[in-house]
């Protein structure tokens, strides 16, 4: 294959909510705990997450100064920053917002690893941005002019980074995208028996504004397990036409 392996790892509510008020229930960090567990067991050595994701646990809002002059035309061309990295974060970034200061994440609790950035990025991001990256050793990697297209992006992680295994762990948008373009092989839900009710959360997966028409996409029962406290943990796999 010349993608990585692709697996959906997420966490809903009964109503297949991916944010929204639930989140914030006390029964509701248990399932939060055990999703991060379940991540680690599958030891992927890279995961996915959009740029909403990413400002709001990981660069927390910071906003670059990039007011610099006299930065020379960088060619749109793919940046390895490093090879020598166990693991890494794939962050996707089309217009190049994220306010990074260092080339990883640390880990931030006991079951993630300090993971190597990789920022996604169209074509359309400013010098200065690429400038930034290069400086702090963030590798980056183009998936389009405009729009990103994730089949030529997963195809450059195992092409350039030997990534095998991803673990997709967008937001709604970016999941539906994957969907779209027939790059889920699994998906890993942990259903929190938590009904959320609100119009404005994102489920599971949502279409993105560019794609004219999708498709529904059908998968098959690999497992399911009963968690405590009236949760389930199913896995599926993508039923191949």
């Amino acid at each position: 294959m010349e993608r990585p392996y692709i697996i959906c790892h997420m966490l809903t509510s009964l109503d297949g909510k991916i944010t929204g008020d639930y989140l914030e229930e006390e029964r509701t960090a248990y399932f939060i705990d055990e999703y991060e567990k379940i991540h680690e067991r599958y030891g992927c050595k890279a995961w996915m997450c959009g740029r909403i994701t990413m400002e709001e646990h990981f660069t927390f809002g910071h906003k670059l100064d990039l007011t610099h002059e006299n930065i020379p035309t960088i060619p749109r061309t793919d940046f390895i920053a490093k090879t020598d990295t166990k693991s890494y974060v794939i962050a996707v970034d089309p217009s190049g917002k994220l306010g990074w200061t260092k080339n990883y994440i640390s880990e931030w609790n006991e079951n993630r690893t300090e993971d190597h950035i990789v920022e996604v990025l169209t074509e359309q991001v400013s010098d200065a941005y690429l400038d930034h990256l290069q400086k702090i050793g963030i590798s980056y990697i183009f998936g389009g002019k405009e729009q990103l297209d994730f089949t030529i992006v997963v195809q450059k992680l195992k092409k350039l980074f030997s990534i095998d295994q991803l673990m997709l762990e967008g937001g709604g948008v970016i999941n539906g995208s994957f969907l779209n373009e027939g790059l889920i092989d699994e998906l890993s839900l942990v259903l929190v028996p938590i009904a959320d009710g609100s119009s404005n959360s994102l489920t599971l997966f949502e279409a993105s504004s560019h794609i004219q028409k999708t498709k529904p996409v059908n998968f098959d029962l690999k497992a399911i397990e009963k968690m405590d406290n009236g949760g389930l943990w199913m896995k599926y796999v993508t039923r191949k036409e």
